[in-house]
């Protein structure tokens, strides 16, 4: 079945560029535009649901955090990846806690771009702003991280099984939850880790 991916920005050039480059990275993908939020919320309301919304932070409609998160919920089969030119942690750390499953930084190369991009859409609660490498979380603990022991139990529960290679819908339906709460666990844990990727979680993990 052909994927559907909306590409939203209001700057034509880099929204033709970001769209070549989804199509270079997901060959056979129905990539549409979309230059502001009416145009967002009114492709998709057509059709089958979007695999995959990648939108810009500073977008026309979008006009703070709260909307985002709004917009996840109403989206809560789409993965949503942020792409902008913003590169204050602390603003980032607010898109991340809105619910979205990465947020990817304009700066970046493109070939850079389309990998994060491929990631997050593998699984990866993904931040990729700098060419330098990934935004490290903030964890709870000493050092900025937490042990395994001190995880929630269902963030322990969602931990194992990506230990085991289960994507979010596998999880979901292991733990008879949606897949939407499984990215908020996902998203909580690699906080509390202090790691960027489910990979380095799942490291955590099997060491602990």
């Amino acid at each position: 079945m052909t994927c559907r991916i909306i590409v939203a920005d209001d700057h034509p050039l880099f929204r033709e560029a970001l769209s070549r480059t989804v199509q270079r990275v997901v060959p056979g993908a129905r990539v549409e535009e979309a230059g502001c939020l009416d145009e967002v919320l009114l492709l998709a309301s057509t059709g089958e649901a979007a695999d995959t919304l990648i939108l810009d932070l500073r977008f026309p409609g979008l006009v703070d955090i709260p909307c985002l998160a709004r917009l996840r919920q109403q989206l809560p089969r789409t993965t949503l990846i942020i792409v902008s030119m913003v590169d204050d942690p602390a603003i980032v750390e607010q898109v991340m806690q809105a619910g979205v499953d990465g947020f990817v930084g304009k700066s970046i190369a493109a070939e850079e771009m389309g990998a994060a991009i491929l990631a997050i859409r593998n699984g990866e609660v993904l931040v990729r702003y700098a060419p330098s490498g990934f935004l490290p979380n903030r964890g709870g603990g000493p050092g900025g991280e937490c042990a395994v022991e001190q995880l929630t139990q269902r963030q322990h529960d969602v931990l194992r099984l990506i230990a085991q290679g289960k994507t979010n819908k596998e999880i979901a339906r292991a733990l008879d939850i949606s897949p939407f709460t499984v990215r908020i666990h996902v998203s909580s844990l690699l906080k509390a880790l202090g790691v960027s990727s489910r990979t380095a979680a799942a490291v955590k993990y099997t060491g602990s």
